[in-house]
């Protein structure tokens, strides 16, 4: 079902093509609004930080694996270097996961809750 449709539900009380137009630009205000998506619970996520945190671990475990097999200074130097960052990623990705998870068990007003 595509935007024009929504006046076409029998639940709903059916909108003029210029009330339509209205509330679809409204619509497309509020959807480019990033703030406001994520505090309505729409945002999407991408892939890109559970992406980092997957090859900043292999990256660290690489340079940890090396730098014990090799005598070279400089592989302990990018591990120490690159441990935080990586800790801090796990961290922002663990944050998000849960955020997530605790914004749907706790249901809007009027939401019909599960029972387990």
């Amino acid at each position: 079902m595509d935007d024009w449709d929504m006046g076409r539900r029998r639940d709903e009380v059916p909108l003029s093509p210029a009330e339509r137009l209205a509330l679809l630009r409204i619509e497309a205000g509020l959807r480019q609004d990033r703030r406001f998506a994520r505090r309505m619970g729409e945002a999407r996520h991408g892939v890109w930080l559970p992406t980092a945190v997957l090859l900043l671990v292999a990256a660290s475990v690489f340079v940890a694996v090396m730098g014990a097999h090799t005598s070279d200074p400089a592989l302990p130097w990018c591990f120490t270097l690159l441990w935080p960052l990586t800790l801090f990623q796990a961290f922002r990705l663990l944050c998000r996961v849960t955020r997530d998870r605790t914004d749907r068990s706790r249901p809007g007003p009027g939401a019909v809750t599960p029972w387990l």
